[in-house]
């Protein structure tokens, strides 16, 4: 069942399973469930320490459990995972067979300390470049703490549950029966959200550090580049995010990053943050910042940033780089059906709306890639542009048009999501040319219009833009002396990866420059 290639990158890595490890499947009479056998055949035949069971009792069929033989450690899947679970599959291997996780030691204490009886249920798509990130980390956390249990569901191959449970986005978590989570989420935002007192305890903790030379609000490109270059000065730098990564971590392919031909986003975001934590770089994720203080309005004569934790950090340059998020309609019902139909990757959600009708707001290149896309999966794609015409390539444009099941409108303003109180039933709009008010029925809504900047934290600190982005000038010199800003949250044209790469490598060393110009602070920080 596996090709030639999977079981020559599977079989250098089996080599490193030191217990012994068993494969228990649960199977039926199913062609999906005979798919399943094969490839556990295939895996239990690469090393001695795995064997394969197929007497399995489990009520989903087919799934599977990887168990350490004579122990209660174990993680399951409820289908085949392939595709984008492919690598989920091979790390459950590996954890279930005593290799050691990478992780770091604090969070794997904080994992074990953990009380309570946790079941997660995580209902994913072949197709999700973020649901890796959520199986993985739950997957680990089940191998680490014996109270912890964790099925990965294949939302394709189980689509009963998924009409059951009105699952309208991957991935989602459920933790004992009840929605845990949606969309991408990492080790370290699961613990916490679980760990309750860890908040508390960080905030206290951060509070405490001594004031940085250059601090870093933002962990996409431009900040890990701004990162990298301030440590190279050998200076005391560090980086506070919300999430490492960015907007990255929602890319799915990236083919114009030069001397890399393609890769995913969610890859280059582990790239990125491999590479700072080479350097002497203090990293401090999982933290939104909230206020900025200038030096001129603190006793202590160092810029101040309030985190939402009630912590505050203190530097002497900042650099922001908070990036962008994708724009939303902001009309009724949006916010209420979000992740219930209204949805904004259709890489990772297009699967769960096979065969049902489902809109594309945007007419730009990622609203018709989305509508090209959808439109293999989907019975029906109306999309929907703002704008007299479309804007994207014309190449795209061409393609959009020669297929049968897409309609498009154009001058239409979107007005109201509606929905039966339990997913979306149809998109209102408003005829721009005439005024007319329209319904289209349908099961789906697929946002594509666009990023707004990161910026609503600094209202009233530094110069923005009308469109809410930094004013910067060519040194990336924001309004207040000594904060710098770089990447897509500023006014800087073109949002690019490798551009937001550049600025962030500009600021840093404009705040290089800055230190060297400008004296300490005499105050103790």
């Amino acid at each position: 069942m596996l090709d030639a290639a999977l079981k020559s990158q599977l079989k250098t890595y089996l080599v490193r399973i030191t217990l012994p490890v068993e494969l228990i499947a649960s199977v039926d009479a199913s062609d999906s469930a005979k798919e399943l056998i094969e490839v556990l055949a295939d895996i239990a035949g690469m090393s001695d320490k795995i064997s394969l069971r197929s007497d399995g009792i489990d009520a989903r069929k087919p799934s599977f459990e990887i168990r350490r033989s004579g122990t209660d450690i174990a993680v399951q899947f409820a289908g085949i995972p392939l595709g984008h679970e492919f690598t989920s599959l091979v790390l459950a291997l590996l954890q279930v067979g005593g290799h050691p996780p990478k992780a770091e030691q604090a969070l794997i204490e904080q994992i074990q300390q953990l009380d309570g009886e946790y079941q997660f249920e995580t209902y994913f798509s072949l197709s999700c470049h973020n649901c890796p990130d959520v199986v993985q980390a739950l997957n680990l956390m089940s191998v680490l703490n014996p109270r912890i249990r964790h099925v990965a569901i294949d939302g394709a191959l189980y689509q009963a549950e998924v009409e059951q449970r009105q699952v309208m986005a991957v991935p989602m978590v459920y933790l004992n029966g009840e929605v845990f989570a949606s969309g991408r989420m990492s080790l370290e935002e699961i613990v916490a959200k679980l760990d309750t007192g860890a908040a508390a305890r960080e905030a206290s903790q951060l509070s405490g550090k001594p004031a940085f030379d250059v601090l870093v609000v933002g962990g996409g490109p431009a900040g890990s580049a701004a990162a990298i270059y301030a440590a190279r000065k050998g200076i005391r730098t560090g980086v506070v995010a919300e999430r490492f990564g960015g907007q990255v971590l929602d890319t799915l392919s990236i083919e114009n990053f030069i001397s890399v031909r393609e890769t995913e986003g969610p890859k280059l975001a582990t790239a990125l943050e491999q590479h700072v934590k080479d350097y002497d770089v203090e990293v401090m994720n999982l933290q939104r910042a909230e206020k900025l203080i200038p030096a001129t309005e603190t006793a202590h004569g160092y810029t101040e940033v309030q985190l939402a934790n009630g912590a505050s950090l203190k530097a002497r340059t900042v650099i922001v780089s908070t990036g962008a998020r994708w724009r939303q309609m902001n009309v009724p019902g949006e916010n209420e059906y979000r992740n219930r139909g209204v949805a904004y990757c259709p890489h990772c959600d297009g699967p769960l709306f096979k065969g049902k009708r489902v809109a594309v707001i945007g007419g730009g290149n990622s609203g018709v890639e989305a509508a090209i896309d959808l439109a293999g999966i989907v019975s029906h794609v109306t999309l929907i542009e703002f704008d007299s015409k479309l804007r994207a390539d014309e190449v795209l444009q061409r393609k959009l048009h020669s297929l049968p099941n897409v309609t498009i409108i154009v001058s239409a303003l979107s007005t109201e999501v509606q929905g039966d109180g339990q997913r979306v039933t149809s998109l209102v709009y408003k005829d721009r040319s005439d005024d007319s008010v329209h319904s289209i029925e349908l099961e789906g809504i697929f946002v594509q219009i666009g990023l707004l900047p990161n910026t609503e934290w600094l209202k009233g600190s530094v110069e923005l833009s009308p469109r809410g982005e930094i004013v910067i000038n060519d040194r990336c010199e924001t309004s207040v002396p000594g904060v710098f800003a770089a990447g897509d949250a500023t006014t800087v044209p073109y949002k690019q990866i490798i551009i937001a790469m550049g600025e962030g490598a500009k600021a840093s060393l404009s705040a290089f420059d800055h230190l060297i110009r400008h004296a300490a602070p005499t105050q103790a920080a």
